[in-house]
């Protein structure tokens, strides 16, 4: 079994809804790195000095090759990312192996074996 990592820097509002579609799309587990900040193309504003910018969590998942790019585009689609400037992105790398999944792969074959 092939694995990617999806890699998501999403508006913490948004946090819950785009786990809940990467669920929905396939994906087993999904970890949360909060309070993460970064600067697109335009600059945060500012006020009396202190940055006014909302934060960011970073979702990582692990998901099946074949699930990736479905999984990519829903929440894509769920944080609104193409839709909102600052809303987020989202990115697949390529997972040359993984350890720690052998209980989930059970569970993905099945998944798979339903959607394919």
């Amino acid at each position: 079994m092939h694995f990617k990592m999806i890699i998501a820097f999403v508006d913490e509002k948004n946090t819950d809804d785009v786990m809940e579609s990467a669920r929905k799309g396939g994906a087993t587990g999904v970890t949360v790195i909060s309070n993460a900040r970064g600067e697109g193309l335009i600059k945060s504003k500012t006020f009396l000095g202190l940055t006014l910018e909302t934060q960011r969590n970073v979702l990582i998942m692990l998901v099946e090759e074949h699930l990736c790019r479905h999984i990519l585009e829903e929440i894509g689609k769920v944080g609104q990312f193409d839709d909102k400037p600052g809303a987020g992105i989202a990115f697949q790398i390529d997972v040359e192996d993984a350890i720690g999944v052998k209980n989930q792969i059970q569970k993905i074959s099945i998944e798979l074996e339903d959607k394919l």
